[in-house]
């Protein structure tokens, strides 16, 4: 782990934090590498059902990548194939977790960072964000891997426009094209996060981490189930979850489930 990238695990929610302040957390070489390792950390506590990223400085989430670093080690080929590596780990880290993830914006989100927020399951952001994916600005351009997060949330056309102009949306923009699914002012960020959080983290581990594999076999091109896709519709009837479900229903109480 790194100072610039925390790790807090309080119960069920494992929070993953950027503390850069100094450079508006910006993401090195260091931080992509730690990714990984940090979300490892997270999901090997059975305790853990939700992981967030998010900053600990408030009005801010992300300026992107350090392009000092990049100014003084692009031209290194080496570092450069390194550096494009860990960029991809981070984010298949992030994307395929098997717990949800869930990115929580405050402030500017852009380049790279937006590129972290992309890979979560879900976005929360206040009315004080900002989106933006901008390496037409600076002559580069994004790994696919990077722009089918973004063509999968918000569709080819707006995905285009955001690329081509680079310009940063508000968060109400980013709620009417989909880049983020819940929008709310400043001060209600923090409730309104904690709220979505408690929705999740209450129901069936078993559940939602199924759902979320679904979901992505969705996403990488599967149309239909097959046989590993019916396992596991089949397997929740006989599941410890299930059981306390039903119970629960029965008896007009709130489900109380296990850890994973």
């Amino acid at each position: 782990m790194t100072d610039a990238l925390q790790l807090e695990i309080d119960g069920p929610v494992a929070r993953i934090a950027f503390n850069r302040p100094d450079k508006r957390n910006a993401i090195s070489q260091a931080m992509w590498e730690a990714f990984p390792r940090l979300i490892e950390t997270a999901i090997s506590d059975r305790a853990v059902r939700l992981i967030t990223i998010q900053s600990v400085t408030p009005a801010m989430f992300s300026a992107g990548a350090d392009i000092g670093e990049f100014a003084e080690r692009a031209r290194d080929p080496v570092w450069q194939t390194g550096n494009r590596q860990a960029l991809r780990n981070a984010q298949i880290a992030i994307s395929r977790a098997p717990v949800p993830t869930l990115a929580i914006v405050d402030g500017d989100c852009v380049g790279a960072g937006c590129g972290v927020a992309l890979a979560c399951d879900m976005r929360i952001a206040s009315s004080r964000a900002r989106f933006g994916i901008t390496p037409a600005k600076l002559g580069l351009v994004y790994p696919l891997h990077d722009i089918k997060l973004l063509v999968d949330l918000v569709g080819a056309g707006q995905a285009r426009r955001i690329l081509y102009t680079g310009e940063l949306l508000s968060a109400d923009e980013a709620l009417v094209i989909g880049l983020i699914e819940m929008g709310t002012t400043v001060e209600a960020l923090s409730r309104e996060t904690d709220l979505l959080i408690a929705r999740i983290v209450e129901n069936a581990p078993s559940s939602t981490m199924g759902l979320k594999g679904l979901v992505r076999r969705v996403l990488d091109g599967d149309r239909d189930d097959d046989a590993a896709s019916a396992a596991i519709f089949d397997a929740a009837f006989a599941g410890a979850d299930f059981a306390e479900g039903l119970a629960a229903f029965a008896a007009r109480r709130k489900p109380v489930f296990a850890d994973r």
